[in-house]
C-alpha cells in the first residue's frame, strides 16, 4: 500500500498543495512551523479520521477560512485503487468519503488504510497519564480489530450513562438499572481486556528486538499490562467498588483505568531511562506496531516519522535508518529541520526518495 498523491485546502497554515509521492521514501526539510507536520498530520486525518495530536477539527482549518479538505488517492494494489476526502466545515461538521461515497459512520473507515506515527509527542506515552497509554492500545486495536472498535464505543457509552446515573441521588429501585448497566460492561470490558493483554504479549518482545538494533544490545526493556482485572473478575470488581462508587459518583474501577508499564534494565522508564533511551524505546514501540499491523493485516502500514531524529546520537540514527531501509518496510515519510543531516542521512541509502522543502506552508519538491 502507499499513498500516491495527497491534496490539501486550508488545512493548518496550507492554503493549497498538491504532492505526487515517491511509493518508497518521502523527505520534508524545513525550520520550525514551516508546515512539515502538518503535512503528516493530514496522512493521518485520512486513515484515522482525525488529528495526531488530540486536536479539534476546527483548529486544523486555516485562521480565517471556514473549511478544510485532504484528499488522498491510495494504491493498495495491481488492480486496487482507493480515493479518500475528508473535509471539515465549520457549521457543517466532517464528512468522509471513500471513491465519492460518503461513509454512514467514520468508525467504518478504521483499520482500511492503516497507519504508524513516530513523533515528539509520543513522549506523552512515557511521562503523561495512563490516558494516553490507553489511547495508545486504542488507536492500534482500533485498526487492527473492528471487534475491539465497536465493544470500546459500547463500553464508553455505557460507562458514561453508569457515572450519570451515579451522579444522582439514586433511589432503590435504581440498584436494578445499575446492575443491567453492570452487566454491560462487563460483557464489553472483558473482550477489550482480553484483546489488550494479548496485544501487549505480543508487541513486548517485537519491541525488545528492535531496541536492541537501535541501542546496540546495550540494555533491555519491558512491556506489561496493568489492570484491576488481572487480579479479579470484572463483575467482582465493580460489586465491591459499587459503595465507593456512590459516594464519589463516578465508576472507580475497570478497564478504563488499564494501564502499560514501562521499563529499562528493570526500572521504571519514566524515572531511569535518558532522553536517547526513552525514545529509542518509542521509535521500538512504533517499530513493534508496524510490524504486528503488517502481520495482521497483510499489507505494510504508512511509516510516518516526524522530527524522528531529536533525541537521538548519529549511531542510533544510522541503525535507524539502516532498519526503515530495509525492505521490511513500505512507504516512509521523514520530516527534519535539519537539512544537512537530512542530505548526509539520504547520501547513505540505497533507495529511492523524493525530497520537499517546506517553508511557511508553501511545499515545492526538490531535485533528488
Amino acid at each position: 500500500m502507499y499513498l500516491q498523491k495527497l491534496t490539501l485546502v486550508n488545512f493548518k497554515n496550507i492554503s493549497q498543495a498538491d504532492l505526487a509521492f515517491s511509493r518508497k521514501l518521502n523527505c520534508f526539510v524545513g525550520g520550525n512551523g514551516a508546515g512539515k507536520t502538518n503535512i503528516i498530520d493530514a496522512i493521518h486525518y485520512l486513515s484515522m479520521c482525525k488529528s495526531a495530536f488530540n486536536l479539534t477539527d476546527g483548529q486544523s482549518v486555516m485562521h480565517g477560512c471556514d473549511f478544510f479538505v485532504a484528499e488522498g488517492q491510495y494504491v493498495l494494489g495491481e488492480d486496487r485503487r482507493e480515493n479518500i476526502c475528508c473535509g471539515f466545515r465549520r457549521n457543517g461538521g466532517k464528512t468522509l468519503k471513500r471513491n465519492g461515497k460518503e461513509y454512514e459512520k467514520l468508525s467504518e473507515h478504521i483499520g482500511l488504510l492503516p497507519v504508524v506515527l513516530v513523533s515528539p509527542a509520543d513522549t506523552s506515552l512515557i511521562h503523561e497519564s495512563g490516558d494516553e497509554r490507553r489511547r495508545y492500545l486504542n488507536t492500534l486495536l482500533s485498526q487492527l480489530d473492528r471487534e475491539y472498535l465497536s465493544s470500546l464505543i459500547r463500553y464508553n457509552h455505557v460507562l458514561a450513562e453508569r457515572n450519570r446515573l451515579l451522579k444522582q441521588a439514586i433511589p432503590p429501585e435504581a440498584g436494578e438499572l445499575l446492575e443491567v448497566l453492570d452487566e454491560q460492561l462487563v460483557r464489553f470490558g472483558n473482550i477489550l481486556y482480553e484483546k489488550r493483554k494479548a496485544l501487549i504479549e505480543k508487541l513486548t518482545p517485537v519491541a525488545e528486538k528492535y531496541y536492541a538494533v537501535l541501542s546496540d544490545d546495550r540494555e533491555t526493556i519491558g512491556l506489561s499490562y496493568k489492570s484491576d482485572l488481572n487480579d479479579m473478575p470484572f463483575g467482582e470488581t465493580l460489586r465491591n467498588a459499587r459503595e465507593r462508587d456512590r459516594v464519589l459518583q463516578h465508576t472507580t474501577t475497570g478497564i478504563h483505568r488499564d494501564d502499560i508499564r514501562m521499563s529499562i534494565g528493570g526500572h521504571a522508564l519514566r524515572k531511569y531511562g535518558s532522553q536517547g533511551q526513552q525514545k529509542s524505546f518509542l521509535v521500538a514501540l512504533r517499530l513493534a506496531q508496524f510490524e504486528i499491523i503488517f502481520s495482521e493485516c497483510g499489507y505494510k502500514p504508512l511509516l510516518l516519522l516526524d522530527d524522528i531524529f531529536d533525541k537521538l546520537d548519529m549511531q542510533r540514527v544510522e541503525r535507524l535508518i539502516r532498519l526503515v531501509s530495509d525492505q521490511r518496510f513500505g512507504q516512509i515519510f521523514i520530516t527534519d529541520s535539519n537539512k544537512v543531516r537530512l542530505d548526509l542521512i539520504l547520501g547513505n541509502i540505497e533507495r529511492e526518495y523524493k525530497l520537499f522543502n517546506v517553508e511557511n506552508g508553501t511545499i515545492r519538491e526538490e531535485q533528488a
